[in-house]
């Protein structure tokens, strides 16, 4: 009997499911509350599933409505993502390919992939949103990105993970501090200087990465400021509200009263990682995850 259910009576269901309110998800649907309610009835049937429990006005979903939901959800965003890409396709395009990043990989990573990729496919158009290291996981668990540029060594289960560049780390002055490249021999000579970090939430493995370097030497840093943004960083510290640690990579594109040391004699190493949903259809992600490969 389930060949006898439409597209559309899976859309009643999900507007009702987010609204849980007959009157409410008819409205936004365009129809009469009692034709909803008549559609939702005959899916129960159908489907020999009960999806509502109803309570005089009261709508709630059961355990087997809620787990509808979530697959129907996923599944519609899906389809979404198949007609978009059909549509590029009819439009003379290979397809699209949503890249969530860090600021530190549009320095110079992402530009090179990039430049690499259209040699051998130039009709592919690129999305690109610069997110913390959360949002782009979050984004990849729910298929809003492809592809995730981040500074972290863990993912959840469902992603995949790959190193594809690592970087030193670099020492951010003002321009008119003492101390330059010539005169600097250890972290300890700034052991009273205030520092102008990336906050936690921007990365906890990146952060815990730059407390062990400061171990290392003995003394813990005086912060005074956190951020998630590089240029405000940069902005403060050319402002003399203190002195930073950032990848070396982030030096690359800024003009401001400031220079860096890049500490290549530290062990401590950040390593740029790209992450996929293992579920991902895209079809352009493989040609993507076979170039990173070789890089």
């Amino acid at each position: 009997m389930s060949n006898q259910i439409e597209l559309r009576h899976y859309r009643y269901f999900l507007a009702l499911a987010e609204d849980l309110h007959f009157r409410k998800a008819a409205e936004s649907l365009y129809i009469s509350q009692p034709g909803l309610s008549r559609q939702i009835k005959q899916m129960e049937e159908y489907l020999g599933i009960s999806l509502f429990e109803r309570h005089n006005r009261k709508v709630i979903l059961t355990k087997a409505g809620s787990y509808l939901q979530t697959e129907l959800i996923k599944n519609f965003k899906q389809l979404d993502e198949i007609i978009n890409h059909a549509k590029l396709v009819n439009d003379g395009l290979d397809g699209n390919l949503k890249l969530g990043y860090v600021g530190s990989a549009m320095q110079d990573v992402i530009p090179e992939l990039l430049l690499k990729f259209k040699q051998h496919h130039p009709k592919v158009l690129f999305s690109l949103n610069e997110m913390d290291n959360k949002k782009q996981i979050q984004a990849l668990l729910n298929q809003e990105i492809d592809i995730g540029f981040v500074r972290m060594e863990r993912v959840p289960r469902g992603l995949n993970i790959r190193s594809v560049f690592e970087d030193t780390f670099s020492l951010v002055l003002p321009k008119n501090h003492p101390i330059n490249e010539d005169n600097f021999t250890s972290l300890s000579q700034l052991k009273d200087e205030s520092f102008i970090f990336f906050d936690a939430s921007y990365s906890e493995s990146y952060y815990e990465k730059v407390m062990q370097i400061f171990d290392k030497r003995g003394f813990a840093p005086l912060i005074s400021h956190y951020t998630v943004n590089a240029s405000s960083i940069f902005r403060l510290v050319e402002n003399n509200f203190g002195v930073s640690l950032v990848p070396t990579s982030l030096k690359l594109g800024y003009d401001m009263g400031i220079k860096f040391i890049e500490l290549n004699k530290i062990p401590q190493r950040t390593t740029l990682r790209i992450v996929w949903n293992t579920t991902n259809t895209n079809p352009i992600l493989a040609n993507f995850l076979n170039l990173t490969k070789a890089k």
